[in-house]
């Protein structure tokens, strides 16, 4: 695509880096078919395809975003899908996130949205806060009528888990004669929503021979509020994590940083990226990069002890993050099968569930529509489970399945010596 920048503009490092995003699309449409959000409403801008010639209308002639501009921005789920279908290697990803920051800057939205923007960005990063949010929306359901106009508190209340987990303590666990040592992510939101994946990935982890580790200081990779377009909370997040784990790595070392929630593996293997012009991080940043690994990355090259899956068939519903943000599409299926499942995909597997993040909360009809869809179709392969690899995806099925949702560690973990999942206590007979 033919671009018209200044010198002057691609002295900033985020245009330039855009301009050369912009310049790689040929206009051909593939990624139309596989975007979600035009998959439902059929509308060009509402593909990438038309996000960039927005995107790269606004930025070219720096003019200051108007609501239609930005009602198709907001509406991009960040799914990635289209970075798989692309032939012409889009990194669309580094595109609209530098479009969000450009809007968050340039854009004064009612202020409803900046009310509910600033709250999302104040209690989901911090689990704390996140859990004392989850208590008040309970005690805020019989109110839910009241507030049906209101969409996004109306989505906040209609997801609040009707029990809210005790808190779990992050705590070291090292085996004797480990091969290896990694740091595992603490998160926010997943250990107040599922304290039990953690525990299911430290297991997994001891029984394959590692020592796993929280590192000191570490929090929200920062995902949430970078795809909100709040860039700088978002790299202050980035550095505080560089910061923790450069010290593990300075002190005993680590193989690797694990992730157990996709969306922010996908986040953190782009540190290097997002603090690239920062002197005192770039360097850091992009050796954590290098260190992180989703979980099933990293165990699907480990000795676990052979499987006993008894006889359950596996629906595994891909997360968008996992398989278009880190291309990681092989790994869970392997592990379940290795274990003794019976793992089946659904059809349009590659489209997104509506999770994406706070994307149900500030997107609600369109997540609405995309959750009801794809719950649909991995209903219909009729399995005794579904299995995913990130926290949104796990809670959004869940919220419209009759099928168990559980994480795929929670299944390799039973398969190979642990605790049924809460989800399937009733079949560990």
């Amino acid at each position: 695509m033919q671009t018209s920048f200044t010198p002057g503009q691609l002295a900033d490092p985020a245009t330039a880096s855009s301009e050369g995003v912009i310049r790689k699309c040929v206009h051909c449409g593939f990624c139309t078919a596989t975007c979600p959000t035009y998959v439902l409403l059929g509308d060009e801008l509402d593909s990438p395809r038309g996000r960039i010639y927005l995107i790269k209308d606004m930025l070219e002639k720096q003019r200051k975003p108007g609501p239609e501009t930005v009602k198709h921005v907001d509406r991009c789920l960040s799914c990635l899908s289209c970075m798989t279908t692309c032939p012409s290697g889009v990194n669309y990803m580094h595109l609209v996130d530098h479009a969000r920051a450009y809007i968050h800057e340039n854009y004064k939205r009612p202020w409803h949205e900046r009310a509910m923007r600033q709250v999302l960005a104040w209690v989901l990063p911090y689990p704390a806060r996140f859990r004392a949010a989850l208590t008040l929306a309970k005690l805020g359901r019989p109110f839910a009528p009241l507030i049906a106009g209101v969409k996004p508190l109306a989505a906040m209340l209609a997801m609040a888990p009707r029990r809210v987990p005790a808190p779990v303590a992050a705590k070291n666990s090292t085996v004797p004669g480990a091969g290896a040592r990694v740091a595992l992510l603490q998160g926010c939101a997943e250990p107040v929503l599922k304290p039990e994946y953690r525990a299911a990935a430290v297991r997994l982890l001891n029984r394959a021979g590692y020592d796993a580790v929280f590192a000191a200081g570490e929090g929200c990779c920062g995902a949430l509020v970078h795809h909100m377009g709040r860039e700088a909370d978002g790299l202050d997040a980035a550095r505080r994590n560089v910061d923790a784990w450069t010290r593990e790595i300075e002190g005993e070392g680590l193989a690797a940083i694990v992730v157990t929630a996709s969306g922010c593996g996908t986040t953190i293997k782009d540190y290097g990226f997002m603090l690239r012009n920062d002197a005192a991080y770039a360097d850091k940043a992009a050796r954590v990069s290098a260190l992180a690994r989703d979980i099933s990355e990293l165990l699907v090259e480990a000795d676990l002890p052979r499987g006993d899956g008894r006889g359950l068939t596996v629906a595994y519903h891909s997360a968008c993050s996992l398989q278009h943000g880190q291309k990681v599409t092989e790994a869970p299926r392997r592990l379940l099968a290795a274990a003794g499942y019976v793992v089946r995909t659904p059809v349009e597997a590659h489209l997104c569930c509506g999770s994406a993040g706070t994307y149900n909360i500030l997107q609600p009809e369109i997540a609405g529509r995309l959750g009801d869809r794809k719950t649909a179709n991995l209903e219909r392969l009729q399995a005794d489970v579904i299995a995913t690899g990130n926290v949104g995806c796990a809670m959004q099925i869940g919220q419209r399945s009759g099928t168990p949702v559980v994480h795929v560690i929670e299944l390799l973990d039973w398969a190979t010596g642990g605790p049924a999942p809460a989800a399937l206590a009733h079949r560990n007979a």
